[in-house]
């Protein structure tokens, strides 16, 4: 099915991950605007524009590591179909992020799942194929099909190591990994033909490992729409260097539009380096600092024609009025501030995205 044909190629998307919306509906999380008027989340983000919602998917979560439950690991096939009827309930399209593991999926872990472990490529090939379709059909069974589809998250260097490992400057094994997401790509067309198909990456920040990754599967013959990119810019570089990657996207592959499917800046820095962070060109750690760089992000974005969504991760992060169950896990990188449950300032911004 050509990219023209689907619905959702025609429109722009603004939202965010908020697949611990569950987890904090159930804490009682208060969620405020910015006067500090108790207010219901998909209210106001539905009054800032948003019109669809992110969601990820763990194949057995229950066998993640326990740091991982306490971080928000816990997101099950019965958990989002559930959380998915809530947002399609609200008026919101659906994105369906598959991480092909029982935790944390990105560039520096994609561990296979456990009951896929010790599987050759040809058995793990068909067991991705047969679990795509089966926890597709079963959203489309509960009335929530999604409008797109992450056939894997941060996968720049592959997924279900080690069979599916790659690197986007080297030759080997591109075979098997292809092989791989061809066959989640087949059980969405198959299931969910309207459905946009994204393959995301996490390196945007570095022109030649982006340009070679998606050389590699034009050249494989992946079945796929939207180019899926993660941006945070202590990990991938400025904002200018950030618009260059998409321009020369742009002229690259100009029948790929580009989302921009994670995005996030912290309103409170707590002095601790996660995963060798790099402020160096970034603006402070601060409710005003998160406000300029979303408004910059935004303003950049507006640029690219081929720049279709932005979605903002985790900004439900919240832990006003309760005590939360993953009250571990603070990253102060969300929406709202934790102290007093208020939308912040970059919330606002977000809705100036293609305005």
């Amino acid at each position: 099915m050509m990219a023209a044909m689907l619905p959702v190629m025609g429109q722009t998307w603004l939202g965010g991950d908020i697949s611990m919306m569950t987890s904090n509906a159930r804490n009682g999380v208060i969620y405020k605007d910015s006067c500090g008027v108790t207010v219901d989340s998909y209210d106001l983000f539905r009054q800032q524009g948003w019109n669809m919602m992110r969601v990820r998917l763990f194949v057995d979560p229950q066998n993640a590591p326990g740091r991982h439950h306490d971080e928000g690991v816990c997101q099950n096939l019965d958990y989002v179909i559930d959380l998915c009827k809530t947002i399609k309930a609200r008026g919101f399209e659906v994105m369906l992020d598959f991480h092909y593991s029982d935790t944390w999926a990105d560039p520096a872990k994609q561990f296979t799942p456990k009951r896929w472990e010790g599987l050759d490529a040809k058995v793990l090939t068909d067991s991705i194929y047969r679990y795509t379709r089966n926890c597709l059909l079963a959203l489309k069974t509960a009335g929530v099909v999604p409008a797109t589809i992450q056939v894997g998250n941060e996968i720049t260097f592959g997924m279900d190591w080690p069979v599916g490992r790659v690197d986007p400057m080297k030759a080997e094994n591109w075979d098997i990994f292809t092989g791989l997401l061809k066959a989640g790509c087949k059980a969405c067309r198959e299931v969910c033909p309207s459905a946009g198909i994204i393959i995301h990456t996490e390196k945007a920040g570095v022109w030649e490992m982006t340009r070679n990754y998606y050389d590699r599967l034009k050249e494989a013959g992946v079945d796929y729409d939207i180019i899926g990119l993660s941006y945070y810019p202590m990990w991938h570089g400025t904002i200018p260097n950030l618009g260059r990657t998409l321009d020369l996207l742009a002229e690259r592959f100009p029948d790929k539009p580009v989302m921009i499917v994670e995005a996030a800046y912290y309103y409170l820095h707590d002095g601790v380096n996660r995963g060798e962070e790099d402020f160096t060109n970034c603006p402070p750690g601060t409710i005003e600092g998160q406000r300029e760089f979303t408004a910059q992000l935004v303003k950049e974005l507006n640029r690219h024609d081929n720049v279709t969504g932005l979605f903002w991760w985790y900004p439900e992060e919240n832990r006003y009025g309760t005590r939360f169950e993953h009250s571990n896990w603070g990253l102060n990188r969300g929406l709202f501030n934790s102290a007093n449950g208020q939308a912040l300032p970059a919330f606002y911004e977000m809705s100036r995205f293609k305005r």
